[in-house]
């Protein structure tokens, strides 16, 4: 008894120490982003602020067009979710369910491809969206992050698409129910936590995407919020730490909401439609 109580205690422990691990940075930028400038450049720094203020805030959206960077980023980001989701979802139903060696190879392939750096991918890419005239186009940049997004998603959908049993499908069909039917009944509820798991995936990863914004996006008007970003940061590589720090914490707030928004999609829902009514 004591051996098993000890160690619920280190697991509570070490949870403990990866949530704090995983605060830290959110808690460190709320911190900076209420610190006036004294507090900023004092030599003995605290982490709540001793005279909160709004001023970082107000200062960066007085400096750097955060408002429409960050439109431009929720329309790329959800663009390329949508398009990822509804490119890989079919593709990894037939991959799924039918287990070739074609498949295989394909799964394998889509795995290996997530190890090839952006700098390879980067001038191809560029070329192809200046024959397509997609250069400098949230367009072309919402084209970039999906087929970035696929292979990933691709993968993940094959996961959940294989926990799904294929006696449900059978049982459908015996009850009568057509192909369509049986996928729109009994298969796509219970895909829908994986679905939207998928599209979260795909959302935040356009979200905070930087390299392929840098590179294809030369228009002010059209640059998303990682890339304004940077323009908190001085030619010289000196930093505004206050307004940066409130730019930064207000940049991971619409990915926080939307995780909070489906998470419990994600993790709700996992046997609905394995009962037939």
């Amino acid at each position: 008894m004591k051996t098993r109580t000890a160690a619920r205690a280190g697991q509570y422990a070490a949870l403990l120490a990866y949530l704090v691990f995983l605060a830290f940075p959110l808690l460190w930028l709320l911190s900076v982003a209420f610190k006036s400038p004294q507090e900023l450049g004092s030599l003995h720094p605290t982490w709540i602020p001793r005279h909160p203020t709004l001023a970082n805030f107000r200062q960066a959206f007085d400096e750097q067009p955060l408002l429409r960077a960050g439109l431009n980023s929720l329309l790329a980001a959800l663009g390329a979710a949508l398009i990822a989701v509804l490119l890989a979802t079919p593709m990894a139903y037939v991959a799924g369910r039918r287990r070739t060696a074609l498949s295989r190879a394909v799964t394998g392939w889509v795995v290996v491809s997530q190890a090839f750096p952006f700098v390879l991918l980067i001038i191809p890419l560029f070329l192809v969206l200046k024959n397509l005239r997609l250069i400098d186009s949230l367009p072309g940049l919402v084209m970039v992050y999906a087929v970035w997004a696929l292979p990933f998603a691709l993968w993940m959908l094959v996961g959940y698409v294989r926990a799904v049993p294929v006696e449900l499908e059978e049982a459908a069909a015996v009850d009568g129910a057509g192909r369509l039917r049986t996928l729109m009944s009994v298969t796509a509820p219970l895909l829908a936590p994986g679905i939207v798991a998928t599209g979260l995936f795909a959302f935040v990863t356009a979200w905070n995407e930087f390299f392929f914004a840098l590179v294809l996006l030369k228009t002010p008007q059209k640059q998303t919020l990682p890339v304004v970003l940077t323009h908190f940061i001085g030619a010289e590589g000196v930093a505004d730490l206050g307004p940066l720090a409130a730019a930064a914490f207000l940049a991971t707030l619409p990915s926080l909401a939307v995780f909070a928004l489906v998470q419990r999609r994600i993790t709700g829902g996992m046997l609905t439609g394995a009962v037939k009514s």
